[in-house]
């Protein structure tokens, strides 16, 4: 598998995890690095995700990566900062951060691959594309994920 191929699946990854949360949120691309042999892919989520229901967000994206196949390796249970880490079969890491401002974002990092050039991903965003610039904090409501409720 070539960097530009690796990079593709891990666009394929992502597209999968975005297209699974209910209700959808917007998004952008965020930042790809090229290292030596692998490829991140980043994604920065533009709907506001309340600290209320970031447990929720978290907790439906662990169960469509369980679903897929894919095993945990690490958890960050910081109230502030939350994270979760998972592995797919082909050694593929995906994680999600929430950060600031209730600002989620996804990464999917390559395994060592073949040394090749690599494309930017080609994806439609959920709203602008911020590819290439700066991400901005998130502007987006949602009547549930931004909700102050308690999530259910």
């Amino acid at each position: 598998m070539t960097m530009q191929e690796a990079a593709e699946h891990a666009d394929r990854l992502l597209d999968g995890t975005l297209a699974a949360i209910e209700p959808g949120v917007h998004w952008t691309h965020g930042e790809t690095t090229v290292g030596t042999c692998d490829v991140s892919r980043r994604r920065a989520v533009m709907t506001v995700i309340s600290p209320e229901r970031r447990e929720e967000f978290l907790g439906a994206v662990e169960r469509y990566w369980t679903a897929q196949g894919y095993r945990k390796v690490g958890v960050n249970r910081s109230a502030k900062s939350p994270a979760t880490y998972f592995e797919t079969p082909d050694r593929f890491r995906v994680r999600l951060l929430v950060g600031g401002n209730g600002q989620a974002f996804f990464e999917a990092a390559t395994p060592c691959v073949t040394k090749s050039s690599v494309s930017p991903p080609t994806a439609k965003t959920v709203g602008p594309d911020y590819a290439g610039g700066p991400v901005p904090d998130p502007d987006v409501t949602s009547g549930f994920w931004s909700s102050a409720a308690p999530g259910t």
